[in-house]
């Protein structure tokens, strides 16, 4: 064990991330303004933990002058959210602004500016509107796509003179990989045809608001934030190694090659034809594609993926899945957060840094989003109920030591952003494990509280040095 200490540059982004849907809350929301998540939640409810959902949140739509100054008091640099394209817009067709919804985002803006913290908005956070995946198919239809577009029109109008730092999406691939990949989540449907149509329509609309944004003239940047796993194989032979390439490929290099090379890896296209999945494209939109490439990536990353090669034969009747090409391997000994079933592995940051640096020119990017969630926090509060998470500390510093270690290697490393600001809701999951520097006690009207986290978190931005004691392996 040695102490290690290393300074954060002044210009390093230090800040935290949530999203609409996970934090506003349904106060004022309107009929016909579902999102997908809130269509899931009304339909399923059972399945979030103890029934809670998007319905109350965090209630930040309320409460968020005093949520930012939170932000403040934890020394937050940057903080990301998104706007809820399903509640910005009263008539999706028309384009239609709900101007209630929109003063709240203009005093939210303020308000943030007033208090120092630079505000990033992201145009879709899984908050496709429900009645466009009832009536079109969601990101399986051209017409989504074309309605998007129209919507980060509004956005752009209204706000790009405030806010410069903008992201087409966030994690673009969940959603269709947990309904049409996996069918873990309504409306359960296995069709890899739907899901590769919903990949190409978000890399297309990406390219579609770049051009936009660049066309208008406005100030700023447009990104997207992708959630590529580092994937490892199980071993350095011949078939595991080839299935961590095959998982790669379907899952990660699927948005971060389009994102910023400006093209899909030949070989999944190949793949994907080989299996017979079926997506409609043509060449004017693969050269829209490579024409506008987004200005940089945030990257969220958590744990680990490993994979081996298959042991199994496919079964013929089973529809194509990329699992055809691997399986889950879980490492003997790994260190794991149990409340979340997840690896903890800090290197994942330095090694997608380096991947970045040396297979994509060393593009702009960020740490969009690394946390680690936690259950039954209450029993780490201290006298003075303040809860006392050294073990969240400890993971934050493991991370962002990775992430400094990476930059000073010459990777283009913009930053670090923690999830999430405050405990808030995630999909099934609900409130079980919990996020955030500020606690949001349930029990008690939503009552926001600084854990010690925040404080320590404070003490990066004052002091602009990172001081940890490390393992001399993980050095």
């Amino acid at each position: 064990m040695s102490k290690v200490s290393v300074s954060i540059p002044e210009d390093f982004i230090l800040g935290a991330a949530a999203s609409a849907w996970q934090t506003e809350g349904w106060s004022g929301k309107k009929s016909g303004q579902d999102s997908y998540l809130d269509a899931w939640y009304q339909h399923d409810r059972h399945v979030w933990h103890n029934g809670y959902g998007p319905a109350g949140a965090t209630d930040f739509i309320n409460r968020y002058k005093e949520d930012v100054a939170l932000m403040k008091a934890a020394g937050l640099t940057h903080y990301r959210t998104s706007i809820n394209w399903s509640r910005f817009l009263t008539d999706y067709e028309n384009v239609t602004v709900d101007e209630e919804y929109a003063r709240y985002y203009d005093n939210l803006i303020d308000e943030m500016q007033r208090q120092g913290i630079e505000l990033m908005l992201c145009l879709e956070h899984y908050e496709l509107p429900a009645i466009l995946l009832e009536q079109y198919g969601g990101w399986a239809s051209k017409k989504v796509v074309e309605l998007y577009l129209r919507y980060a029109e509004q956005v752009f109008a209204r706000y790009a003179h405030k806010v410069t730092r903008w992201f087409t999406f966030n994690e673009p691939i969940v959603v269709q990989t947990r309904v049409y990949l996996d069918a873990l989540r309504w409306p359960y449907e296995q069709n890899t045809d739907k899901w590769m149509q919903w990949n190409h329509h978000k890399n297309l609309a990406t390219a579609k608001v770049v051009k936009l944004f660049r066309e208008k003239g406005y100030p700023g940047t447009v990104g997207t934030i992708l959630n590529p796993e580092v994937t490892y194989p199980r071993s350095r032979a011949a078939h595991d190694v080839q299935a961590a390439q095959r998982y790669d490929l379907f899952y990660n290099r699927v948005f971060l090659d389009p994102a910023i090379k400006g093209e899909y890896p030949a070989e999944l296209i190949t793949l994907l034809h080989k299996h017979g999945v079926q997506w409609q494209y043509d060449e004017a939109e693969l050269q829209l594609i490579a024409d506008y490439r987004v200005d940089e990536v945030g990257i969220n990353l958590y744990y680990p993926h490993r994979v081996k090669a298959p042991s199994r034969a496919w079964h013929p009747e089973t529809p194509f899945h990329p699992a055809y090409y691997y399986e889950h391997f879980e490492l003997p000994g790994r260190r794991m957060n149990k409340s979340r079933g997840w690896e903890i592995m800090p290197q994942i940051i330095f090694d997608m840094a380096m991947r970045i640096k040396d297979e994509y020119d060393n593009f702009p990017w960020f740490v969009a989003e690394n946390g680690m969630g936690i259950e039954n926090e209450a029993q780490f509060k201290n006298a003075d109920g303040e809860i006392q998470d050294d073990y969240r500390i400890a993971f934050i510093a493991e991370h962002l030591y990775q992430t400094l270690k990476a930059r000073e290697a010459g990777a283009n490393c913009q930053g670090y952003m923690l999830w999430a600001f405050t405990d808030n809701v995630s999909p099934m999951n609900a409130f079980k494990n919990r996020y955030g520097l500020i606690e949001i006690d349930l029990e008690n009207q939503r009552q926001r509280r600084m854990k010690k986290s925040a404080h320590w978190y404070r003490g990066l931005r004052d002091s602009q040095r990172l001081t940890l004691t490390l393992d001399d392996e993980w050095k």
